[in-house]
């Protein structure tokens, strides 16, 4: 009876801890055919949960996502007009139900080193995790090559315990506030494949842009003539030089050059909506 009863007590622990160790996947889509598949993959083996919040994706996303997860217990799809980064990642956060979230983005992929390190990390009973939130190091891709300078070696915080963290509204980048700000930092990185064509930068930084302008209005910020000459002129030569872009090699050339016509394009976007007090829809 006394085996039995130890046996009993074990299972019950076990499923307690499964209960508080559970991971959600948390995953922003919109025309994202062409890199879900790689970056659900990379979640399958240690989400617990997989939270999709898609802005009304015109492609095959959603067909993709249901080959991936036939279970619909595990993989929950959600419809939401994409308006802010910042709105489309709360409302995510609502329907997540895992003790700990892991964010990430359609283009963006777990390593099996970052996979085994989130795992003993938050599902290791034994080890006592005083950290509310983590940062995690980034590995980003230009046209299928590794970038390792000019910018490309940065940290974002993507997992978290689930009611630590709030998400604040944000046009384009994260912003969030953390419990205690008991934050950690993870050594394995999170692949990213921001830049897979020039097209594809081109549209990506014509849209940044844009947004990154409408924050700057709404935070009453103004343009001028010397931030539309000389502030793209700044970022080309602190990516490519300052930070030592030149060492991944000639070929990033075309890369620095959109983050400087990105940098005009906010700046010429914002002096255009103050000059016209126009009232921005998102």
């Amino acid at each position: 009876m006394a085996k039995l009863f130890r046996i009993y007590h074990r299972i019950v622990r076990c499923i307690i801890v499964t209960m508080k160790n559970t991971l959600s996947a948390l995953i922003l889509t919109q025309n994202s055919e062409e890199t879900i598949r790689a970056t659900l993959e990379s979640v399958k083996s240690l989400a617990n949960e997989v939270v999709i919040v898609d802005g009304y994706s015109k492609d095959k996303t959603i067909e993709i996502v249901h080959k991936v997860y036939k279970v619909n217990k595990v993989c929950k799809v959600y419809k939401k007009k994409f308006t802010e980064i910042g709105k489309q990642r709360q409302y995510g956060l609502k329907k997540c139900t895992g003790s700990w979230v892991l964010i990430l983005d359609s283009d963006e992929i777990i390593s099996s080193q970052l996979r085994e390190e989130i795992r003993l990390k938050i599902k290791n009973e034994k080890l006592k995790i005083e950290e509310n939130a983590f940062w995690v190091p980034f590995q980003s891709y230009y046209l299928g090559k590794l970038l390792e300078h000019g910018g490309e070696r940065y940290h974002q915080l993507r997992l978290f315990r689930r009611e630590a963290l709030k998400i604040l509204p944000s046009l384009i980048h994260n912003k969030f506030e953390i419990v205690n700000n008991k934050i950690g930092y993870l050594r394995k990185r999170i692949i990213h494949h921001s830049y897979r064509s020039l097209k594809q930068i081109f549209n990506k930084f014509t849209d940044y842009g844009i947004r990154m302008a409408k924050e700057k209005y709404y935070a009453k910020e103004k343009s001028s003539l010397k931030k539309i000459i000389f502030y793209p002129l700044h970022m080309f030569w602190a990516r490519f030089i300052k930070d030592k872009g030149y060492k991944d090699g000639m070929f990033r050339i075309p890369l620095d050059i959109g983050f400087m016509y990105m940098e005009w394009l906010i700046y010429i976007s914002l002096f255009i909506f103050n000059r016209k007090k126009l009232k921005i829809k998102n």
